[in-house]
């Protein structure tokens, strides 16, 4: 009876401390920012919010936001669904090579991105004839060189594991190939089709760095508009609005993919997939990836070689800059501290959220008999996801206004920008770590207690055998996404401290070449540590064609 009452209370005391954290850290910031919206002299009211969501810019950065996410969206899927039929499904060599290169934009923080493309389309650019520095084409284009790896890899990974059996079979009846796309392979991607769409109108919406690098104050999203009001017009009532509007779209969104991602899951079938001889008809596909990778290579090769351009000659006087305190005016570090900054706190943050994404996995893996208790489970899921669903930027602004007051006056802690970076990588980290433990037949759990072994002994025994490699991934993610992060560290990071893509966008919005050239030393050093790290992280995860 004691050793079962313990087995239940382990997991319940290993679920309390990440509640707190959330609760604390994200519950807590989130109601005050509901709180600074709809709580008027001392009355709810929606006063607030028709007020805010009645102002002629805030209807131009609203219809912004949904049409360039949505037309991004639509280039993406239209480009990544045949690109993911030729990296998948054919049989070409250096196919691992296409893929790596068409993901790696994904991983890239997305300041180097807009960095990237700004040195691609500027008027000294390759691309500057264009006319489209600062303009709504460029943020289009990042967006869809941001995205397209979503869709190329959740499509892939399920049309790879399709059963070619339906296929054949329609063909062997004398369907033709267009007839066999369209009533059977098509059907049968569907699901992964809306769920990366769904997904990248999300990133695309929730875009922050991109946006803010390539648009400035002209092309505001939702996403930048909070942080312009906060920053630049101190309208936190707005940006309070604004942000509550975001959270509630992005749910019901998150919620709905869910709902049809489900609903297809149940009617596909699965099997081994053999790729197939590439045929004269694959020639349209075969053009199209090759563009495709042009499209991805284009910016990166010019960030790099633009940050060797100095003056009329070439050299490595941008670089030997960034170490040389005092190269950039009411900057108070060299960009080689800022580097160790943000080195720093990734690791700080990382540590935070594998602690903190370890325990969540140990609950929320385990297998109750009871139907009561299979739901407690999918609700905590649910519950540490919640982060996916809320912007980094309304993460950093709700610490702004919650944390600021005894006994958790935390502004100038130097662990809120860990803390804030650790909470976005918290369900990255589940997602990650939770599949592998699901994995464990619980009867051994059960046979190793059975025979005296405690509850630590049990998992040191079984569950860390399978989760060796998932940690490191998960570690390597962690770290990946707080070096990078810059929504909720624009808020939050200290003058005297900052990291690195906050000092990126403080230079390029200084006037003078020498900046600028600055800018993209830094960011190719910023590309370059993030790129090594992912790039042993799908080393150690395989190709599971899953994020």
């Amino acid at each position: 009876m004691r050793t079962r009452l313990g087995r239940s209370l382990v997991p319940a005391l290993a679920a309390l401390i990440p509640l707190a954290f959330l609760a604390v850290f994200f519950l807590l910031p989130v109601s005050a920012m509901v709180a600074r919206g709809l709580h008027l002299d001392g009355q709810w009211s929606l006063d607030a919010v028709r007020d805010v969501l009645t102002r002629p810019r805030t209807r131009r950065v609203v219809w912004f936001t949904v049409w360039i996410s949505s037309l991004a969206t639509l280039i993406t899927v239209l480009l990544g669904v045949p690109i993911a039929y030729v990296t998948y499904r054919l049989k070409l060599p250096l196919t691992g090579l296409v893929r790596g290169l068409l993901v790696m934009p994904f991983v890239l923080p997305t300041v180097v991105v807009g960095i990237a493309f700004r040195s691609l389309l500027s008027t000294s650019g390759p691309l500057g004839f264009l006319g489209w520095d600062g303009s709504w084409q460029a943020i289009l284009a990042a967006l869809v060189f941001f995205n397209i790896a979503v869709v190329v890899r959740t499509v892939g990974g399920r049309w790879q594991s399709l059963d070619p059996r339906q296929a054949e079979a329609a063909a062997s009846l004398g369907a033709s190939p267009w007839t066999v796309l369209r009533t059977v392979t098509l059907p049968a991607l569907r699901p992964a089709v809306v769920s990366a769409a769904m997904v990248v109108f999300l990133f695309c919406a929730g875009s922050f760095g991109v946006v803010l690098t390539l648009g400035g104050v002209r092309y505001s999203t939702v996403e930048t508009e909070i942080y312009l009001l906060t920053t630049n017009f101190l309208d936190l009532r707005a940006a309070a609005v604004l942000s509550l509007l975001q959270a509630l779209v992005v749910i019901a969104l998150l919620l709905l993919t869910e709902r049809i991602t489900d609903r297809g899951e149940t009617r596909l079938r699965s099997g081994t997939s053999v790729q197939q001889r590439v045929r004269r008809s694959d020639l349209p596909h075969l053009l199209l990836t090759g563009a495709a990778l042009i499209f991805v290579l284009a910016p990166l090769v010019t960030l790099v070689a633009r940050s060797l351009q100095v003056g009329d000659g070439w050299g490595l006087g941008h670089y030997r800059k960034l170490t040389q305190v005092g190269s950039v005016p009411l900057l108070q570090v060299s960009v080689f501290d800022a580097l160790l900054t943000s080195l720093r706190v990734a690791v700080d943050a990382t540590l935070l959220a594998m602690l903190l994404g370890l325990l969540v996995s140990f609950v929320i893996t385990r297998r109750p008999t009871s139907a009561g208790g299979r739901r407690l489970l999918s609700a905590l899921d649910a519950t540490f996801m919640l982060p996916l669903g809320i912007s980094a930027v309304t993460v950093g602004f709700g610490f702004l206004i919650a944390l600021d007051e005894p006994p958790l006056d935390l502004r100038s802690s130097p662990l809120l920008v860990p803390i804030a970076q650790a909470l976005v990588a918290l369900p990255l980290v589940v997602r990650v770590m939770a599949p592998a433990l699901r994995s464990v037949d619980p009867r051994e759990r059960e046979a190793t207690a059975a025979l005296g072994a405690s509850p630590m002994r049990v998992f040191w025994d079984v569950d860390r055998r399978v989760l060796t490699k998932p940690l490191l991934a998960a570690t390597g993610f962690a770290f990946a996404v707080s070096l990078g992060e810059f929504g909720a560290t624009s808020f939050l990071a200290r003058p005297e401290n900052p990291t690195l893509p906050v000092v990126i966008y403080q230079l390029i919005g200084r006037p003078g070449a020498d900046h600028f050239g600055m800018a993209l030393a830094a960011s190719v050093i910023l590309a370059g540590v993030t790129a090594t790290i992912m790039v042993a992280v799908e080393r150690l995860r395989g190709r599971t064609g899953s994020w």
